[in-house]
């Protein structure tokens, strides 16, 4: 029984582990000669999804933007989280775009996903980026509260609050640990800390039946695929890709 509908942003990612990365004469990285996983960051965002489908019951989204072959990152995410439909947001106008355009793109996808939506989910940032941007963005741009590098997080089903424990980071200091409270709809950018925890009999035979059914389910990913273009999207073309971009990285 499906009682959150949940999105996941994922991203597909260089390669950065010893020997998997080519570089141009000019030091720019090689991506055509450099192999490409799903982020590091988009999985823990994947686990946390699957943990609410354990503890709560819900139906996932998992969602990209980025050329035809993102689709892999889509299928990875399936296995890590159970994924119900993947959504690729794909279209030669998106290209070049920064974090602010992506987040228009997302936030339109994300919009047009069946049923009133409860969370998304998101990694802290992406490895090839860094600047953490898009998740804010995105959530601004979907009017839904923001809550930045969680390391827990549960829901209340009776009135549905989301409690969270955010991390916060004061380099040369120390590390303070947030508990805050958010009523439903959220955005959240999972912290690359978090672990996924299911303590009851109930829960690991739930884990169990899932992870099975992701397994399966992600042998045949494409049956699940849904591909959308800038026209299908309804997106604005002066707010996506480098029109829709205020910075550009040289």
């Amino acid at each position: 029984m499906a009682n959150l509908n949940i999105a996941v942003i994922v991203k597909l990612e260089p390669d950065f582990s010893e020997g998997n990365v080519s570089y141009n004469a000019d030091g720019t990285l090689n991506r055509a000669e450099t192999k490409s996983i799903l982020g590091p960051h988009s999985a823990v965002a994947s686990n946390a999804a699957f943990y609410a489908k354990v503890r709560y019951g819900a139906q996932i989204a998992v969602t990209t933007m980025g050329p035809p072959i993102a689709d892999t990152a889509l299928q990875q995410a399936q296995l890590l989280c159970d994924a119900d439909e993947l959504h690729l947001y794909s279209d030669r106008i998106f290209a070049g775009a920064d974090t602010l355009a992506t987040a228009e793109v997302l936030k339109t996808g994300i919009s047009k996903i069946e049923g009133k939506m409860d969370i998304v989910f998101s990694g802290h940032r992406a490895s090839d980026g860094e600047t953490g941007q898009t998740g804010p963005q995105t959530a601004w741009k979907l009017g839904f509260t923001f809550l930045g590098n969680v390391i827990h997080y549960d829901v209340n089903m009776q009135n549905k609050p989301v409690r969270a424990r955010r991390m916060i980071s004061l380099p040369g200091f120390y590390d303070v640990v947030e508990e805050v409270e958010a009523p439903l709809p959220v955005f959240i950018a999972i912290d690359p800390s978090y672990k996924a925890s299911f303590n009851t009999v109930s829960q690991r035979l739930a884990f169990e039946k899932y992870q099975k059914e992701a397994k399966t389910r992600a042998q045949d990913y494409k049956q699940y695929l849904k591909v959308f273009n800038a026209q299908q999207l309804g997106v604005d073309p002066k707010l996506v890709g480098l029109p829709g971009s205020p910075t550009i990285v040289y």
